[in-house]
């Protein structure tokens, strides 16, 4: 009998590569790809790490999409989230290709499009439906998440099937009272899955993540405990937990205002899909809320996270046209602190108390939960999808690892299950998967203004210096045939040291700089290179000497 082989790149494989989204949190896309045909999941973004200074966002590598557009067939879409629709806008700058998705997720993808100037061509599907993308069938399921209308994929390839969770968690009482489709789960797993990827995000929390109902009741005990104004700040994306907000309003009689631009955005998209219902009367202009009494009104806003430029950090700071803390508000931040934005959040914090707000916050009250599955959620997606092998996504490795573990106690091989990186690519036949030698680009790409991959990481290296010590600049005239100093040289301090308050310190870095000048001049150096590293290196000494600082040194010569 003839040994069968391992997978091999030139044979009819479908390939399995994460273009982001794992050994993170963002940019969750990925591609599968077989033969002359490539169609994708999602297509995120991510927001920037401290050390990423000036970045407005980060978005995924396109090159190997670029490369092979003619093969890309279209992408379909889990949910709503930035993190997995905010790169679409620059894909579809760089290539034309039909978008699937159900009605709210196009909707937010929409209004992402019209602010790039780009019509896209967006397909609207829902819960249930087939579609068709080159040779890959994908049945989109209806699953439960912090945000309305998601979806999870169960895509037929040519070599098996391939099960996408998207983003989930098991709530068995949502807000629009639509619960995951069990029973079509089970059917899918009965017919054999080749492999599941499932989200990791909360594969170290043990038990179960709680139903968005515990959310009302808590809400409805504040409500019922306050006499004055109650400001709510929350993902404007979740579109159920405002729904549940609106709905605790409307029970104690209180009047809504919408502050902050993306959550009027969305709430207005949601009302115009009928996902989120306002009764008459009830919704009320941020404008004109001066004359309505404090118990009889609650601001739903932006900003749970702390985002500087938000309507939230704006009323904390007093800089908010129409809203300002007072004594006596309840400031209520339904979310808790994505990683890395705790500091951010706990200022706000502390601003909000010091006006005298009765500031209520994740860590004293249960006024958020995850939607994200917990460990026993994960092992019930697993009973019901019986996979052969497992890819853990969405989440920093220690997720990935903690999910693969659960996966092994639920009786899978070692052997079949697969953690990778951005840019490997998982090859896959019926009968046999491995990883294969050969990456994909698959970095970060970064976003400063309009410029999109043009900072990397040479300049966030300079940026960091100068962020830490700051810059000093040398100007000075010098005539090239007699290396004679004609004017300067003259010191400009940046982020230093206050020029006025370390005259002394200037101008011994001065006298420095003009002996080494001079000493070049003597020594016959006229090379503009040789003279600018020459003072740079004499005033890294000095400086460090003097301050035990490394500024940034930048010798400018005119050249008279």
């Amino acid at each position: 009998m003839r040994k069968r082989k391992k997978p091999t790149e030139d044979r009819g494989l479908l390939k399995l590569i994460p273009l982001g989204g794992l050994n993170e949190v963002g940019k969750n896309i990925t591609a599968l790809e077989y033969q002359n045909d490539i169609m994708l999941i999602d297509c995120g973004m991510s927001f920037p790490g401290d050390e990423m200074y000036g970045i407005d966002i980060v978005l995924p590598d396109f090159s190997y999409l670029v490369k092979n557009r003619d093969k890309l067939k279209g992408m379909i879409l889990t949910h709503g989230h930035e993190d997995h629709i905010g790169g679409i806008p620059y894909l579809l700058k760089e290539i034309d290709l039909p978008v699937y998705g159900t009605r709210l997720t196009l909707g937010l993808v929409e209004n992402k499009l019209k602010e790039h100037n780009i019509k896209g061509r967006l397909k609207t599907i829902s819960a249930g439906d087939e579609v068709r993308i080159g040779c890959f069938r994908i049945e989109t399921i209806r699953t439960t998440h912090s945000i309305a209308d998601s979806v999870c994929l169960a895509v037929e390839t040519p070599v098996g099937t391939i099960f996408h969770t998207g983003d989930f968690k098991i709530d068995y009482t949502p807000v629009d009272g639509e619960p995951i489709n069990f029973q079509r789960l089970a059917e899918i797993g009965r017919k054999g899955v080749l492999l599941m990827l499932a989200d990791s995000t909360n594969a170290e929390r043990q038990g179960y993540t709680a139903s968005e109902k515990k959310v009302g009741t808590v809400l409805e005990n504040i409500f019922r405990d306050s006499n004055d104004r109650i400001l709510i700040a929350t993902f404007s994306s979740n579109v159920h937990r405002v729904q549940r907000i609106i709905d605790t309003a409307v029970m104690f009689g209180r009047k809504v205002a919408v502050s902050g631009r993306s959550m009027l955005n969305v709430l207005s998209l949601a009302v115009e899909l009928g996902y989120t219902k306002i009764p008459a009367g009830t919704l009320v202009d941020v404008n004109r809320i001066k004359n309505i009494p404090g118990r009889e009104l609650v601001i739903i806003t932006t900003g749970s996270q702390g985002e500087p430029m938000s309507a939230l950090a704006r009323m904390a700071s007093n800089e908010h046209r129409t809203v300002q803390i007072r004594s006596g508000d309840k400031v209520i931040l339904s979310s808790s602190p994505v990683p890395g934005n705790e500091k951010t959040v706990s200022n706000i914090v502390n601003k909000l108390f010091e006006k005298g707000a009765d500031v209520i916050y994740s860590d004293i009250a249960d006024i958020h939960v995850s939607g994200h599955a917990s460990v026993e959620e994960l092992k019930l997606m697993h009973s019901l999808i019986k996979p052969k092998y497992f890819m853990p996504v969405h989440g920093e490795y220690r997720h990935l690892h903690q999910s693969a573990v659960i996966a092994e106690e639920m009786g899978m091989p070692k052997a079949n299950i697969f953690i990778l990186k951005n840019g490997q690519v998982l090859n896959l036949d019926k009968n046999e998967i491995s990883i294969s030698k050969t990456e994909v680009p698959a970095g970060p790409v970064l976003v400063d203004g309009l410029g999109v991959g043009d900072v990397g990481n040479i300049v966030l290296r300079d940026r960091k210096l100068l962020s830490e010590s700051g810059l000093i600049i040398v100007v000075a005239a010098i005539e090239k045939s007699s290396g004679e100093i004609i004017s300067g040289p003259d010191i400009i301090s940046r982020g230093f040291v206050y020029v006025r308050e370390n005259e002394d310190l200037i101008e011994s870095t001065r006298m420095t700089v003009e002996k080494r000048l001079e000493k070049c001049r003597e020594n016959g150096v006229r090379d503009w290179g040789a003279l600018k590293n020459a003072v740079r290196d004499e005033l890294r000494e000095f400086i460090y000497a003097k301050t035990r600082r490394e500024p940034v040194i930048l010798p400018i010569f005119i050249e008279v």
